[in-house]
């Protein structure tokens, strides 16, 4: 029989040490727009800004959620459900993003979605239900077999976007929209429910702020982020 042999102590031990193993890690997915992203209210056309990781809601999220969650930013300034914008490189389109993002990121526990402001833009002339049908294209990926079967079953969070108001330096650009925005979230809900994921309307929580109408400031971050962790556990 083999002679026990001293540790780094000089300690003889009668058993070899248990090896140490943490918990798997779970994985959350937080696709979105600029306010995923973490753009704060503009004030500046032409100039990038974005909050730090702490104020971001996906980053407040992270550290209410604990040590046991990874959460992985898929937030793009100008990203819509569902059109090309021509004006913003054609590249905005969220559909075949969120195909590349869930191809990219696994195995994921949780993907959360907040798009349709965007949407809203008068360049789209897209109606409350339009919008609703390019957010059903989202769901349809992320539900489907083979994006569920990679990941082994991620849960949806669907997240009505917070209503925007028609004010300060992106009010034409929105033109319209304010009225389109406030529909959405019904529509949202039942669309959830209809396609077996989970829904949280953002605008329940949080506004956008004054200053630009469409984009949050950092205590609204910190309440939707705080907002959000919550619903998690019940995934």
């Amino acid at each position: 029989m083999r002679a026990p042999v001293p540790n780094a102590k000089g300690q003889v031990l009668d058993k070899p040490p248990k090896p140490l193993h943490s918990a798997p890690m779970k994985q959350i997915l937080t696709f979105g727009d600029s306010n995923t992203h973490g753009t704060p209210p503009i004030t500046q056309l032409g100039r990038y800004a974005r909050y730090d990781p702490q104020i971001r809601w996906p980053g407040v999220m992270a550290d209410t959620l604990g040590p046991t969650w990874t959460v992985i930013e898929e937030g793009l300034p100008g990203r819509t459900a569902q059109f090309d914008d021509p004006v913003m490189d054609g590249i905005m389109n969220g559909t075949p993003a969120l195909r590349q993002a869930l191809q990219s990121h696994g195995p994921l526990d949780v993907l959360t979605l907040m798009l349709g402001t965007n949407d809203t833009k008068t360049r789209f002339a897209a109606s409350a239900e339009t919008i609703a049908g390019g957010c059903a294209a989202l769901l349809d990926l992320a539900l489907g077999d083979e994006m569920q079967t990679r990941h082994g079953g991620v849960k949806v969070l669907l997240i009505a976007p917070p209503p925007i108001t028609e004010t300060g330096l992106l009010a034409a650009e929105f033109w319209g929209g304010s009225a389109k925005s406030r529909a959405l979230a019904p529509l949202l809900r039942t669309l959830a429910q209809a396609k077996g994921a989970a829904f949280f309307d953002a605008g329940d929580i949080v506004s956008t702020s004054p200053v630009d109408g469409v984009h949050l400031d950092t205590d609204a971050h910190r309440q939707l982020g705080i907002a959000i962790a919550r619903q998690i556990p019940a995934l």
